[in-house]
């Protein structure tokens, strides 16, 4: 057990923005919104479960700025102003459990107009399965995401441009909405990863060729998002540090593009990995415990950044040594929060010889404060 200065359970500070442990929730697709994007009670338990379970700061999932940037039909939407009454529910939620809000704003490019992966994945135009229609996708080249996939169409500067204003507004929406975290997606095989990867993006003008050219795109839209969102909130950019094919986006292209962010005003970097030819987080990069963590220590390290370090951190004592290592300044937790929501909670107790129920909502730590003292004179009624 770890008691001396925790630092999982230490505050940090984003701006004006200051999370109550270093406890992140990834966005994590549900594929379950409503009609055109709207959120439902789905949303609200799902992320709610998270900030009742003592997370510093959780973040909606993948939301799409336009129609045809949704990945599948269920993907939540932030296109209109009409999807912002919902959004301020679950920030408003969020925010009442003493929970950080964040929100991650994304267009899928060639990913999108997809089955639910419960469905299969596939591309809507074969074999559907009752979903809606399948709609015309877009990417930085004119190359499909698979062999079995439709051609995207290759943005022109024009289309570039209006779906850049698309982002700003979805940040002026979300800002609306009450979040107080924006984080831009720019891995996973999305579109701004399209543009990033040589693999995707084999254009021939100033958005293309090299690597200094590929990322032009994305960090026209780190600059417009900056300047559209106050200075005292942060802004936030998830990267895949390493496309994990050869040939593709590596580590060093990672540390010039986070050099090139930081110089734009972006606060922290979320490093994943993969997705840019299959499933959301594909990756030819070997998996293990803490896998991904490495990326955030280099570019934490070399570029002189804050760090999201994220990938199979599953244990308290693992996510509190790579914080006292340096490696990153937050932890996120995805899949291990969907198996155990209260993981923050537990991982106290499990740090902290004196935590109890205290950190716990009221109207859960008082009864099991009285749960506790009863099993403890169970257990000695045994001995």
């Amino acid at each position: 057990m770890i008691e001396a200065n925790t630092q999982l359970f230490t505050p940090f500070q984003l701006r004006s923005v200051k999370t109550r442990n270093r406890v992140v929730i990834s966005p994590m697709c549900q594929y379950s919104a409503d009609d055109d994007g709207r959120v439902n009670d789905w949303h609200l338990v799902q992320l709610g479960r998270y900030a009742l379970g003592g997370a510093g700061l959780v973040f909606a999932e993948a939301t799409a700025v336009s129609r045809a940037g949704r990945i599948t039909p269920g993907d939540l939407g932030i296109w209109s102003d009409e999807h912002i009454p919902g959004l301020r529910r679950l920030a408003e939620f969020l925010r009442t459990q003493g929970a950080v809000a964040g929100i991650q704003l994304s267009h899928a490019g060639r990913k999108g107009s997809s089955q639910r992966p419960w469905h299969g994945g596939a591309p809507l135009d074969q074999n559907s399965s009752g979903e809606e229609s399948a709609w015309p996708t877009v990417s930085a080249s004119a190359l499909p995401l698979r062999d079995d996939a439709p051609a995207p169409e290759a943005l022109d500067t024009t289309a570039m441009q209006t779906l850049k204003q698309a982002f700003v507004a979805a940040a002026q929406r979300a800002l609306d909405a009450g979040f107080d975290v924006i984080e831009l997606h720019c891995a996973h095989g999305y579109l701004l990863h399209q543009f990033l990867s040589p693999l995707s993006n084999k254009r021939e003008d100033s958005y293309g060729r090299n690597r200094e050219s590929r990322c032009r795109y994305p960090l026209e839209v780190v600059e417009a998002l900056r300047a559209a969102i106050p200075e005292d909130k942060p802004l936030l950019v998830r990267i895949s540090a390493v496309d994990g094919l050869e040939d593709g986006w590596s580590l060093e292209d990672s540390l010039y593009f986070a050099g090139e962010l930081k110089a734009r005003g972006v606060d922290l970097i979320d490093c994943s990995s993969g997705g840019l030819g299959g499933a959301a987080t594909a990756s030819g990069v070997p998996r293990g415990f803490g896998f991904q963590v490495p990326y955030a220590e280099t570019i934490r390290r070399q570029a002189d950044i804050p760090t999201l370090a994220v990938g199979l951190i599953v244990e308290a004592r693992q996510a509190e040594m790579i914080l006292r290592r340096g490696q990153a300044d937050l932890i996120a937790i995805a899949r291990e929060a969907l198996n155990n929501p209260n993981w923050a909670l537990h991982a106290e107790q499990a740090l902290r010889a004196e935590a109890d129920f205290n950190q716990w909502p009221e109207q859960v730590g008082w009864w099991l404060h009285n749960r506790a003292r009863t099993l403890k004179k169970l257990t000695k009624s045994w001995t």
